[in-house]
């Protein structure tokens, strides 16, 4: 190779390399599940409205496009769609445990079908799980099984190519009042 095409080379990959490393060290957006609800939602719920996005004229299927294309961190409960054995390749990511089993399923909203990178090793359903990946506001309808047989569930947003670790809470998670008939065994005698 000649001094001069070396030096081409070399010029070509010094300024090449600033722009590779940028696209590396894109900093994730760590989010929130009130963020993916539209203004509207998110006003309703900072006045004191839990989860009135499933109370809302459209059920939640109003999508927040504020993040879309977005680099962005959101923890959550990791509820298998395709897996084999203890290897999932995809899940839905919803803002609370037993949400389309046991408990309500939320709005299109605040589920993300989620596409790992990589298969990721799942030991059990509804696991704490970190979400990095970019955002994509696209409703799609998943095939759940579950205990008592196969669901439709939508999903308002996507995240392919994620990156997914697991986390010991989720920051945001939401509680809901469990409506039992035996809920009088767990109330105390005065």
């Amino acid at each position: 190779m000649s001094i001069r095409l070396k030096s081409t080379v070399g010029l070509v990959a010094a300024l090449l390399l600033p722009i590779a490393s940028a696209d590396a060290s894109v900093e994730a957006l760590h989010i929130f599940w009130k963020d993916l609800r539209p203004a509207s939602q998110a006003a309703a719920e900072s006045a004191g409205l839990p989860m009135i996005a499933a109370r809302m004229p459209d059920h939640g299927e109003t999508l927040s496009l504020n993040l879309q294309d977005k680099t962005i961190q959101l923890a959550g409960y990791a509820l298998p769609v395709d897996r084999d054995g203890d290897l999932v390749y995809q899940f839905l990511l919803v803002p609370w445990t037993g949400a389309c089993s046991h408990m309500p399923t939320p709005p299109p909203n605040q589920i993300v079908l989620v596409t790992p990178a990589h298969p990721y090793r799942m030991s059990e359903a509804y696991q704490p799980v970190s979400v990095t990946g970019a955002l994509k506001p696209d409703m799609e309808k998943s095939q759940l099984f579950i205990l008592d047989g196969a669901s439709i569930i939508q999903s308002g947003y996507s995240v392919r190519k994620a990156e997914v670790v697991n986390v010991d809470t989720v920051p945001d998670t939401i509680t809901l009042p469990v409506n039992s008939p035996w809920s009088f065994l767990n109330k105390k005698k005065n």
